[in-house]
């Protein structure tokens, strides 16, 4: 005679099994959705970054987007295996409740990296390393990491956070990737556009009347006559302003207004600058010279405060490095 009881349960139990494979088969379908429609980006540079021990694949845009691949975002904080990557992490029971939103969509949502790379990888925005290793060390100090692989995660965080605190990881990113270079280039070509134009203005005047008689002056003549050679007057505007309004100007001003074959220039250096940016940096760079010319006693006590207060640019641009 059945047993209805036991009947029941077993029916129960099989359909509570089913139900159980048809959700996994349903995530796994979900996820295979998603990983084939990934956002695709087309990587211009790549290298590897080294942090001590730990070393990993990272690629940046022609827009200047920088990835990680995931599975060195999951080897550099001390995952073992392939696994399902960084879903690893957000999923992490240990880790869970100290993962926010933004981050939990971050890791969820790679995109797949193409170009410079053999095959297609999955990359995650090198910014998000710093946001995981804060989650590993928060959930260490809250003493949520208990086992010796989840200590291990934390260690690795520690590391990590020890290696790009100084200088940022979008600037480590930018050195392995060989994108430093192109960066500090597009930088210093947007100053050069904000300051220039390779159309020269309709001449006005520019160079105040008490500029040019307090630079003969501080140079030591009584007046511009006494000057034997007047082309030391270019000479020296060229050291006391061009030089040291921005980065690459007076290189720049040398290709937009080159000398012709007898030696004279067709434009003054000033008609090349831009009227919206160019030119009130200009006057406001020769009002501080002025200012310096009257504070200072003689030529050496000039040239001294101008240093100090308005260095030279070379032809580079130093870039802060946690940009």
């Amino acid at each position: 005679m059945i047993n209805i009881d036991s009947y029941i349960m077993s029916v129960i139990y099989v359909f509570l099994l089913n139900m159980e494979t048809l959700l996994d088969m349903k995530k796994d379908s979900d996820d295979f959705e998603r990983q084939s429609h990934l956002v695709q980006k087309q990587a211009k540079y790549s290298g590897e970054l080294k942090i001590g021990e730990i070393q990993m694949s990272c690629f940046v845009t022609a827009e200047g987007e920088r990835y990680i691949s995931g599975r060195s975002m999951t080897s550099a904080i001390g995952m073992k295996g392939r696994g399902q990557g960084m879903a690893r992490i957000s999923s992490h029971q240990a880790l869970k409740p100290f993962i926010n939103n933004a981050l939990f969509m971050a890791i969820q949502n790679p995109v797949e990296i193409v170009g410079r790379t053999p095959r297609p990888v999955h990359g995650h925005r090198a910014e998000i390393l710093a946001d995981i290793c804060d989650v590993l060390l928060e959930a260490r100090k809250r003493g949520a990491l208990r086992t010796e692989q989840e200590i291990r995660y934390g260690d690795y965080a520690e590391m990590l956070v020890r290696g790009f605190a100084r200088v940022g990881i979008a600037a480590l990113v930018d050195e392995a990737t060989g994108y430093e270079k192109v960066r500090e280039r597009d930088a210093l070509q947007k100053i050069l556009d904000k300051f220039l134009k390779d159309e020269a203005r309709v001449w006005s005047k520019t160079f105040p009347d008490e500029f040019w008689e307090k630079l003969v002056k501080i140079k030591g003549y009584e007046n511009y006559l006494a000057v034997k050679r007047p082309a030391f007057i270019g000479h020296w505007v060229n050291d006391i302003v061009y030089s040291r309004l921005a980065p690459g100007i007076k290189d720049r001003l040398k290709e937009v207004n080159p000398k012709t074959p007898k030696g004279h220039r067709r434009n003054r250096h000033h008609q090349h600058f831009t009227e919206d940016y160019g030119l009130p940096e200009l006057r406001d760079h020769l009002k501080k010279v002025m200012v310096l010319m009257d504070a200072a006693s003689n030529k050496r006590d000039f040239e001294r405060l101008l240093n100090r207060s308005l260095p030279k640019y070379g032809s580079t641009l130093d870039l802060p490095l946690d940009e």
